[in-house]
């Protein structure tokens, strides 16, 4: 382990001494209110299309989410792995494998960004055809994937960099460049689609402009840096050693994510299944249920880093306590957040279409979804800590067959028998709950494990 400590810098945590509750709030509030932001990206281009391009544009876009996020998660998992390392390297201050992993992390994002760009040019129309998207609906569903996917290593970019960030204790910067970012998307948009009527290709325009902005700001941010994490263009590379432990750790995270969005793209075909106005309804629905998950995914987020920085540190007593704390918090924002949102359905979807049909189709969505979201954010809390301590495969395994295996054989099995939008939604709390029982019990045999291994915290620690 180095012995010279790190300088700290205005923006950095230290997460390894002290009191936790507090740092990890003032972690989690400003990863919170950044998801959401992003996930404005996404509610813009879906109220703005829904009001001034109708039912059809709306379910278009809809269409096309769990897909994208099909292909684009297991590149999303790397910037996982990417945070894991540079938590573990920033807390036992190897400072030189740091910045190794820093220049790697990023040059992956530019390589893993440019090939998203062909695989959703090549993918949109085969893969949407695949899913049973209607004939009214896939022209336009195409259209807005390849222009979204344009904007790929800029998304890439801004995640591995908020990854980066993040790993330091850093929340507040990747907030303030989505802010920018999130304002320039919402003016595009408005401009795009009610000026030069350009429908859907305009909102996903906007969004692959503003998805740039937000990724050279963070790139600036690095850049400019003075501490361990800093920045230099010309010696991006992608180091073989690093690779290999970001892909350790980053692909089961994005296969577990892509897998279940083949779970979710198999659920989005049966709910392509009952017709353009069902579909609108959901993808209004699973909009708004997007903010309540993001919140609580935030708790996710900071198990990791508060967990990978205190196991470079051999704290690991501490990372219980963080467990602790951040199961507490995401149980209260899950049951808060999901039963108020709710409770207001109604008037918060008139904001995405005045159509009744869509309305009631997104407030069945949200009544079964919405009021048991927190055993959501429990079982993605414990996978984080136990991505933390360095173990990805085991949660991996554990979520894909209580979760993704789970849904599947729903779909096939009950859903056939009770073939009602309700049954299938109901699969979503039920897979949640039996999951996170069996990562607690995988976490506890983890967490006694470490505890018992010869590089116990040293008296003093």
């Amino acid at each position: 382990m180095g012995s010279n400590a790190p300088a700290k810098d205005k923006y950095e945590i230290d997460m390894c001494n002290g009191p936790l509750l507090g740092k990890i709030l003032i972690f989690t509030i400003p990863v919170m209110l950044s998801g959401i932001l992003q996930l404005l990206f996404n509610a813009a281009d879906i109220v703005v299309v829904g009001r001034f391009a109708g039912s059809e544009s709306l379910a278009a876009v809809g269409a096309t989410s769990a897909l994208i996020n099909l292909l684009v998660n297991v590149f999303i998992g790397l910037s996982v792995g990417a945070n894991v390392l540079v938590s573990r390297f920033y807390g036992s201050g190897q400072n030189s494998e740091l910045s190794d992993m820093v220049h790697t992390a990023i040059a992956t994002a530019l390589v893993s960004g440019t090939a998203l760009i062909f695989m959703g040019f090549l993918l949109a129309s085969p893969a949407l055809q695949l899913m049973g998207t209607p004939e009214n609906v896939i022209h336009h569903s195409v259209l807005y994937m390849r222009i979204y996917f344009v904007g790929m290593p800029a998304m890439m970019v801004y995640n591995f960099g908020s990854a980066i960030l993040r790993a330091i204790g850093d929340t507040r910067r990747p907030l303030y460049y989505l802010s920018a970012a999130g304002i320039i998307n919402v003016v595009l948009n408005l401009i795009f689609v009610i000026v030069f009527s350009m429908g859907v290709a305009g909102v996903a325009l906007a969004t692959a402009i503003s998805q740039t902005m937000s990724a050279l700001l963070v790139l600036r941010c690095l850049m400019r840096s003075k501490g361990v994490y800093h920045l230099e263009l010309r010696e991006l590379r992608i180091s073989r050693d690093k690779l290999l432990k970001m892909i350790q750790i980053g692909v089961p995270a994005g296969l577990q994510g892509a897998l279940f969005s083949i779970s979710n793209v198999l659920i989005q075909s049966s709910v392509n299944s009952f017709g353009s106005i069902a579909m609108a309804g959901n993808t209004a629905g699973s909009n708004i249920e997007g903010f309540v998950y993001t919140a609580m995914n935030s708790f996710y987020q900071t198990a990791i880093s508060f967990t990978g920085q205190n196991y470079g540190a051999l704290k690991f007593r501490r990372i219980g306590k963080i467990l602790l704390i951040c199961e507490s918090s995401v149980i209260l924002v899950g049951l808060v957040m999901g039963n108020l949102v709710y409770l207001f359905a109604d008037p918060i979807l008139h904001i995405y279409s005045s159509d009744p049909e869509v309305i009631q189709y997104g407030v069945l969505r949200m009544g079964i979804i919405c009021t048991l979201y927190c055993l959501c954010g429990m079982m993605d809390v414990m996978v984080g800590s136990m991505r933390g301590m360095g173990y990805s495969i085991m949660p991996m395994i554990v979520s894909l067959t209580g979760a993704c295996l789970f849904r599947v054989v729903w779909i096939y099995t009950i859903f056939q028998s009770i073939h009602t939008l309700s049954c299938l939604y109901w699969s979503y709390p039920i897979s949640w709950g039996l999951t996170f029982l069996v990562h607690l019990a995988c976490w506890i045999f983890v967490y006694r494990k470490l505890l018992r291994t010869k590089e116990l915290v040293p008296a003093g620690k």
